[in-house]
């Protein structure tokens, strides 16, 4: 996301090595392109994260070195200190230059979990706290805490889309591709609507007290550690590479 003074990087991936990803020389490219179009000495890039598991953070290295850039550690601590949160959930500012985007600190998923809104495009932005997909809940009270603030901050706004990072539904109501799956041919659009970010809200407040993999028609709430469930995932993981999926 462009604004005047800088750009924002949300996430770098689940590979470190540039040959096989090279997410530096894409930003690169593409920040080349937008500058030839709006020239601006100094311009800044801004590298944060939706939260600090691997698969989100593993190409940080790539922008150790870049001029101009500024990475957000992944750890809890490192990303209060540079959004400003407190405890109060209020959202705060993070200015790239006439373009504001607005943030929450958003922890259950995982503690160093953020949102953020865009009011350009309407994007509220929520990581793995809410996708079509695995919920997987670390922390249940902070996760229907931080559900109920992301609600107050759609409704507040004006969303035109809740966008997680993953899509691990299927088109059937309540059906997920097994983990680890390449090929989803009958997958639901990434997108989802502030009513179906209420649901997840929703659906988290009636499971809290029940541990175990809880199945509902856009997503699964994990409410703990799921042994049973994630056995499942893995006979239903080998099976699918058996069918070289």
């Amino acid at each position: 996301m462009f604004g005047n003074s800088r750009a924002l990087l949300l996430d770098t991936g689940a590979t470190a090595d540039a040959a096989q990803f090279p997410l530096r020389a894409t930003v690169d490219s593409i920040m080349t392109g937008w500058l030839a179009a709006h020239p601006t000495p100094g311009y800044g890039l801004l590298v944060a994260h939706t939260h600090g598991h691997g698969d989100h953070i593993a190409g940080d290295g790539q922008f150790a070195d870049r001029p101009d850039t500024e990475v957000v550690g992944a750890g809890v601590a490192a990303v209060r200190a540079f959004f400003g949160f407190d405890d109060d959930g209020v959202p705060v500012r993070v200015d790239l230059g006439v373009r504001a985007l607005e943030a929450i600190h958003t922890p259950g998923h995982q503690d160093a979990a953020i949102t953020l809104f865009d009011p350009w495009t309407g994007w509220l932005l929520t990581g793995d706290t809410v996708c079509r997909g695995r919920l997987y809940v670390e922390d249940m009270t902070a996760f229907t805490a931080s559900l109920d603030r992301m609600v107050a901050l759609a409704r507040a706004r004006r969303v035109s889309s809740v966008l997680g990072s993953h899509i691990e539904m299927t088109a059937r109501r309540g059906r997920d591709y097994p983990a680890g799956t390449l090929f989803q041919p009958d997958e639901p659009p990434l997108q989802m609507s502030v009513d179906q970010l209420a649901e997840v809200c929703a659906a988290a407040h009636a499971v809290a007290s029940r541990p175990g993999a809880h199945v509902f028609d856009h997503f699964i709430i994990f409410n703990g550690p799921c042994r049973a469930a994630f056995r499942r995932q893995r006979m239903r993981r080998l099976a699918n590479r058996m069918r070289g999926r």
